[in-house]
């Protein structure tokens, strides 16, 4: 999951159990997620009868839910409007991350032959901030470190410049802000003000932007702002600038102006490498096989290396085992294949194709003709085909009991669409790529 938005809606799916979905909404529906903590799910409610209510009522529901989403203890702040601000104030702090942001700094980067250009360059840009490489652009897949960056480029910046105001956001909480300001009618120059008055800006993900007018109109005067005022950005991405087809020309153009650094999975010696600093965390040590195999086995990016570090302490914590080869190759198998037969729901793919397009899910399920609701149905029907084993009919049944033939006809529109329009095979993958983070 990639924000406490995310981690929101999946809390109310959660409850839907134990609560009515006409519940659900009055209690919940206008409860806007602020920030996920290391173990605190921030949220913003818009009274303080309802948050009494919620309090005293619901908290206990909200927090089991996210015990069963996370399985640890995950507590729940209730913050009303006016004390959002002094929040978000305080997030904006030298320790941009919240919970242990703190730990991620350049001594605890692993550098290797992939990430050295983007290592190099952000410890470039920490030390001379609004220098020669303004914005830097950080693009790589998922898993690579480029938040770890981020964050270490953030602390060493605080440590050097103590007054300097640094703020960090993944590009979903600034759309779903942005939002949520509009929504509320709120006056639009504080939003701007927070964003446009600091001294480094970072934006993680920043592909999410693309295609959301408004929120790429806030942040091109953002940008614009703090460009010609010398002040330092750094941007994340998984792909680079000129593959963000859905993106104004303006505001790529802005992203190209700068030093595009990438980042590209770990080779054997960095794996080892990371195997045994991710190890010394953790307070064990890996014998050389050990070593040897998970790194000749778990090759796509950091985080797998840290499922297996931790599924090994796992075992040795909870089971008395000895960490052997044997041990080893249980908890990569277990990792492999829990990737492996990985298959998300039909609703799930709804949900996320529900928002990216901004739209309800049982809109995306329902009857309507509206152009833009059609084509989000449309695109949900051709994920559900490629992520799923389900058939023409049972995703027919997935839509109101739509015929076979109708899902087809669905389909081949998508892959049309997708042949004549590189910017929906975009849409696509932003999708799939969302509905896989969900896990």
């Amino acid at each position: 999951m990639r924000s406490a938005a995310d981690v929101w809606e999946k809390v109310k799916s959660l409850m839907e159990g134990s609560m009515t979905a006409v519940s659900i909404d009055t209690w919940f529906g206008d409860v806007e997620a602020v920030a996920l903590e290391d173990t605190r799910l921030v949220l913003c409610v818009p009274t303080d009868f309802k948050r009494n209510i919620i309090r005293n009522r619901f908290q206990s529901g909200v927090e089991a839910a996210l015990k069963e989403l996370f399985s640890f203890d995950v507590d729940v702040a209730l913050l009303l409007p006016e004390e959002r601000d002094a929040y978000a104030a305080q997030s904006s702090a030298p320790n941009p991350g919240g919970g242990d942001a703190e730990k991620y700094t350049f001594e605890r980067f692993v550098v290797g032959s992939t990430n050295k250009f983007a290592f190099t360059a952000a410890q470039k840009v920490a030390d001379e901030p609004g220098g020669a490489y303004n914005p830097l652009f950080i693009y790589g897949q998922s898993g690579l470190g480029k938040t770890h960056l981020l964050h270490a480029i953030a602390n060493r910046v605080g440590q050097n410049h103590p007054g300097y105001r640094i703020l960090y956001i993944q590009s979903e909480d600034f759309v779903n802000e942005l939002i949520g300001n509009l929504r509320r009618g709120i006056d639009m120059q504080g939003f701007r003000d927070k964003y446009r008055n600091v001294d480094l800006f970072l934006m993680d993900d920043v592909q999410f932007i693309a295609g959301k007018d408004s929120s790429e109109e806030e942040l091109f005067h953002t940008f614009n702002t703090l460009y010609e005022q010398k002040k330092q950005i750094v941007f994340t991405s998984d792909r680079p600038p000129h593959e963000m087809l859905r993106l104004e020309q303006r505001l790529r153009t802005r992203f190209e102006q700068g030093l595009p650094a990438d980042i590209q999975p770990p080779d054997y010696e960095t794996r080892v490498a990371l195997l045994k600093n991710k190890a010394l965390e953790r307070g064990i040590s890996l014998p050389e096989p050990v070593l040897s195999y998970v790194a000749e086995n778990i090759t796509s990016n950091v985080r797998q290396i840290e499922g297996v570090v931790n599924k090994i302490m796992a075992f040795q914590e909870l089971m008395g085992e000895q960490v052997d080869i044997e041990t080893t190759i249980r908890a990569v198998r277990d990792i492999l294949k829990a990737k492996e037969n990985f298959l998300p729901s039909a609703d799930t793919i709804i949900q996320e194709v529900a928002r990216f397009y901004e739209l309800d899910a049982s809109a995306v399920t329902g009857q309507s003709q509206n152009k833009e609701i059609s084509t989000a149905r449309n695109v949900a029907m051709y994920i559900i085909r490629e992520m799923t084993q389900l058939s023409l009919a049972e995703i027919g049944q997935q839509f109101g009991g739509r015929h076979h033939s109708t899902v087809l006809n669905s389909i081949n529109r998508v892959e049309k669409t997708m042949k004549d329009k590189p910017e929906m095979s975009e849409i696509i993958r932003d999708i799939t790529n969302a509905v896989n983070s969900a896990y």
